[in-house]
């Protein structure tokens, strides 16, 4: 069971705490890992792309000249997709690109983006985010504390003040626990994660 150091904003060690090996430190399969990130940019994709065919452009409801006789192509409406102004052959219509993966190898897939985190020493709990009122400069002091520029910030309740402290900073998200992902896991260089918030992910794991 990996134990790791907790700290204060301060980078202070303030205490340890272990860590469950079948969610923190179980060996990573890059093809999961792969699998559940393009499940997740697929279910974001809007799929709102639309065109007309032939039968849905407006005009060519009559033939533009005779079948013989003009010694032209012969042609039945000036809405052909051979036509400027025609309809598309096979164009994209609305549609949804969501699929889902078995439940059990999303489940998976968490848990590794997590051990990777650990094992990459990555992974950084901190004991409370203490201030009082949101200002983004106090916020900006605990990311140099760590040396960090590129963090996830899982917290177990909605903290308003370190959400508008960290509004105005680029390549900082702060997330709850209902929310993890694999996608946002991976995306960011190091994960913090408060204290009370490890409980709450062991908790997700459960049967």
């Amino acid at each position: 069971m990996p134990v790791i150091d907790v700290y204060d904003i301060d980078r202070n060690k303030v205490g340890e705490v272990s860590l469950r090996d079948d969610i923190f430190n179980i060996p990573v399969q890059g093809h999961i890992l792969h699998e559940v990130v393009t499940m997740q940019l697929a279910c974001r994709r809007a799929g709102t792309a639309s065109t007309k065919g032939r039968s849905e452009v407006r005009g060519g409801g009559h033939k533009p000249w005779r079948q013989k006789g003009t010694g032209r192509a012969r042609v039945g409406s000036i809405r052909s997709p051979l036509w400027r102004g025609g309809g598309v052959v096979f164009g994209p219509k609305p549609r949804s690109y969501a699929y889902k993966p078995p439940k059990k190898v999303r489940r998976l897939a968490l848990k590794m983006a997590l051990s990777s985190k650990l094992s990459d020493g990555q992974l950084l709990i901190l004991d409370q985010y203490p201030y009082d009122s949101p200002k983004t400069k106090d916020f900006i002091r605990v990311l140099e504390n760590f040396q960090i520029n590129k963090a996830l910030f899982i917290t177990a309740d909605d903290n308003q003040v370190l959400t508008l402290s960290s509004r105005n900073v680029p390549y900082v998200q702060i997330m709850r626990t209902e929310g993890l992902n694999v996608y946002d896991i991976l995306r960011y260089d190091h994960l913090v994660v408060f204290q009370p918030a490890i409980s709450q992910i062991e908790e997700r794991f459960v049967a």
